[in-house]
């Protein structure tokens, strides 16, 4: 690298989770990195600002001077609209977003991320950042990047060890060993641990060596390739395999599905961090939290005098250390104790906090049972606004739908059902068949079944339509895409 020249950190955000343990609110195609949990920002957005330049994108310290480039996105292909519209909600323009077409872990998001960035820059360091984490304290994480910096810069992967606050038993834990003296601040790893026992996590919390693996990390683009080849050859094989041939699509780049899936599924701590001898980690204290379950959220919202975390519209009597979300409907709480009360339009969840992390066994259930709960919402989301179902009889339904100013539905027509739509807000610009029709506020117009047909907003302010439909079958796979601009025909 110039001398002359900072140091590129190239942050890769991790958007492949589904989030299971925050149903109902978080769902396989709305997870809750794409939901504001923490602040008016979804989780998504609030990582990419902290390394972005509206917070300030140099680095300073030293050996360690270096400056954030735009993210480089990881998420699941059905998620690929909503990490790119969120992306631009935020004005953050990122460097790529790669689509995994089904989940293999991190060590093969980390895999990917290096041979892409490696192509261009192999002096790159790569922030591997998951999108589903509070940090509180931006500034000291950007304090611990820096220090991470001059120990990447000495050909180190460095992991960001978490300073324990309690004796935490669903954490990993990191031991640190002698100092670096490459980079004060940074010690060698002496040992990765597993998730402990309660007896086991308060002597880690009293001996004062040992931090939470956050599972975010720093390294060197040509560095961590080298070790991913030294011990995970089958990772790197099928995802330089699946980079090779893969191919554009918009804004986004398809992984080749069929190479992908030879990648063994494998986090990049057992793949790499616990065989390596180059493992490092720096300690901080940063106001970190992963998320993981509703409790967590109890731990970092602002309580009120009774220990409650409240969201929305909530009315409390004598409740006491509880966690109550509502989303749209006025939720009473009376008389309860350490719980966690969620309320969305289509489940209601009751827990016991300590429990919170069971919540994927409801999940699961959903699942084995085949039921839309655990996948969507009412309200779902497409790439040119979304859908929500609104009711639903023998041979009908009624739905609204918002379309973004701009945007277009696919040409399509259906072989089971007829629709008549109705515009409430806005104005739409149909295809039906050979016509082209403007239809204005309160105006409507009937799609027989079999008409090829497509509803744009030509304006400038969002189209809202009441859309019912009728016939022998109203599913969503009664569709027949004809041309579409999102790729999905």
């Amino acid at each position: 690298m110039n001398g002359n020249s900072a140091q590129k950190i190239v942050p890769v955000l991790l958007s492949g989770g589904t989030g299971s343990r925050l149903w109902p609110l978080s769902r396989e195609l709305y997870p809750k990195q794409f939901l504001p949990l923490c602040s008016d920002r979804t989780m998504l957005q609030d990582t990419a600002l902290r390394v972005s330049s509206q917070a300030g994108s140099t680095l300073a310290g030293g050996a360690a001077d270096a400056v954030f480039s735009a993210p480089l996105v990881i998420c699941n292909q059905e998620h690929r609209f909503l990490a790119a519209e969120q992306l631009r909600q935020s004005r953050c323009s990122p460097r790529g977003i790669i689509l995994e077409p089904a989940g293999r872990n991190t060590a093969a998001a980390c895999a990917l991320a290096a041979l892409a960035v490696a192509a261009e820059d192999p002096d790159a360091l790569l922030l591997i950042l998951p999108a589903d984490h509070e940090i509180r304290d931006a500034e000291a994480f950007r304090r611990a990047i820096a220090i991470a910096v001059r120990a990447a810069q000495a050909g180190r992967l460095v992991t960001f060890g978490i300073t324990p606050t309690r004796p935490e038993t669903g954490y990993g834990y990191i031991r640190r060993g002698h100092s670096m003296d490459e980079a004060d601040g940074a010690y060698n790893v002496a040992a990765f641990v597993e998730k402990p026992s309660l007896e086991v996590a308060e002597r880690y919390l009293a001996e004062g060596t040992y931090a939470w693996n956050s599972g975010m990390f720093l390294f060197p683009a040509a560095r961590l390739l080298a070790e991913l080849e030294r011990h995970a050859p089958a990772v790197l094989a099928a995802c330089r395999e699946a980079l090779d041939q893969g191919s554009r699509d918009l804004d986004f780049f398809r992984l080749d599905a069929a190479a992908f899936a030879k990648a063994p599924s494998i986090s990049i701590d057992y793949a790499v961090m616990e065989r390596t001898d180059r493992a490092a980690v720096v300690p901080c204290e940063i106001g970190w939290t992963d998320v993981g379950a509703w409790s967590a959220l109890w731990d970092v919202g602002n309580k009120d005098g009774e220990g409650n975390v409240i969201v929305g519209d909530v009315l409390l009597e004598g409740a006491r250390d509880c966690y109550v979300r509502s989303e749209n409907h006025l939720t009473a709480v009376v008389g309860v104790e350490n719980a966690v009360v969620v309320v969305v339009d289509d489940a209601v969840l009751v827990a016991d906090r300590s429990q919170a992390q069971d919540v994927k066994r409801i999940v699961d259930r959903l699942k084995a049972e085949g039921r839309s709960e655990s996948v969507s919402h009412r309200r779902v989301h497409r790439p040119w606004g979304s859908y929500q179902s609104l009711h639903t009889g023998d041979r009908f339904q009624v739905k609204s739908l918002t379309i973004a100013p701009g945007s277009r539905l696919s040409l399509q027509k259906h072989h089971h059902r007829a629709e008549h739509w109705v515009v409430v807000n806005g104005t739409a610009l149909v295809t039906r068949g050979e016509e082209q029709v403007m239809v204005y506020e309160n105006q409507s117009i009937y799609i027989p079944i079999g008409t090829v047909h497509r509803l744009e907003n030509p304006g400038k302010v969002p189209l809202t339509i009441i859309e019912v439909q009728s016939g022998s079958y109203l599913g969503e796979d009664d569709i027949v895409r004809l041309e579409d601009v999102y790729g999905r025909n």
